[in-house]
């Protein structure tokens, strides 16, 4: 009788030390890093998501825009945070490739992939094809067919090697059998900036971060990287059925340290799965070009494994990358 009345105060004693780590988190700000600059489809959901998550966490959560190697080094500080739920990752999906690329370039891992942990998708977009509209060609029919008549004539910007911008182009060339020039950013921002002086000459991104050029009468889309119909550009022909079996998808979505204890990774979900529902954030990420196609963790796990090893094969295809 003793001994199960000490078990059972053991376990209350368990209990309420857990619930109270688990009411004192979070007691500080929560940093989210960003790894691009502003203006590209990361920072565009990141912002709202993170002011949604600090209403439900009751702390700020502060955007850190992180920059380089297409997200990579973002993304590697996040892998070496420290695991108590103050430094979280919004990523995009060059997350599955990165070190794939690492591999390929003979280079020091940034992260492994083992080391985050996805908690919740956001978005999930086909890429689109992106010109100015004073560009000559008005379908992707007539840039394939200078493309080919004009080897690595067009130059295409992206967020840096291997990153979502870099990937899905050389999908295209190596279906339409063309040769394009690439010439990387530090991101998303930067590579529209570009392309709208007319340093480049085409981009390949997310839905939201052309959006507003296209609605201005600066840029064009030509077709996109999906199997449907895009919500926010109807209009614009899918890759698929202009013939090319090219199909890519820049998702973004929530990690942190694989090590972050599971109360505090069931806290992050749940105030991940609030940002998703608030109507606010819908509307503002649907009004830049994405609507929000959430994921919870389970769901999101298997898709990012599965994403990891498809675009290990594509990242083999492109090769070596100087």
């Amino acid at each position: 009788m003793y001994r199960r009345c000490l078990l059972a105060a053991g376990l209350a004693l368990v209990a309420a030390t857990s619930a109270i780590a688990q009411g004192a988190y979070p007691s500080k700000p929560i940093n989210m890093i960003v790894p691009f600059p502003p203006g590209g489809l990361a920072d565009i959901v990141g912002r709202p998501v993170a002011e949604a998550m600090a209403r439900d966490l009751g702390q700020p959560v502060v955007i850190e825009n992180k920059p380089g190697a297409g997200g990579g080094i973002g993304m590697g500080l996040a892998a070496k945070a420290p695991p108590d739920g103050y430094t979280v990752l919004l990523s995009l999906s060059s997350f599955s490739v990165i070190p794939e690329a690492d591999a390929i370039v003979g280079r020091a891992p940034m992260y492994a992939i083992n080391a985050l942990k996805p908690i919740a998708r956001f978005t999930a977009d086909p890429t689109v094809l992106a010109v100015r509209a004073d560009a000559p060609w008005k379908t992707v029919k007539e840039f394939v067919e200078y493309a080919k008549a004009n080897p690595g004539k067009i130059n295409y910007g992206s967020s840096g090697n291997y990153g979502t911008m870099h990937v899905p182009m050389e999908i295209l060339a190596q279906q339409a059998g063309i040769k394009l020039t690439h010439v990387p950013y530090t991101g998303a921002g930067p590579a529209v900036v570009a392309l709208l002086g007319g340093q480049i000459d085409a981009i390949s991104s997310g839905p939201a971060t052309v959006l507003q050029q296209v609605k201005a009468g600066k840029l064009r889309v030509l077709a996109h990287w999906g199997n449907a119909k895009l919500q926010t550009l109807p209009d614009v022909p899918s890759l698929h059925e202009a013939g090319y079996n090219a199909e890519y998808a820049q998702w973004s979505g929530l990690f942190v340290p694989a090590a972050t204890p599971e109360p505090i990774v069931q806290r992050l979900r749940a105030a991940a799965r609030a940002a998703a529902n608030d109507p606010k954030v819908k509307e503002v990420i649907l009004n830049a070009g994405s609507p929000v196609l959430y994921q919870d963790t389970p769901d999101f796990e298997k898709y990012v494994q599965a994403d990891v090893r498809r675009m290990a094969e594509v990242v083999k295809k492109i090769g070596k990358v100087e």
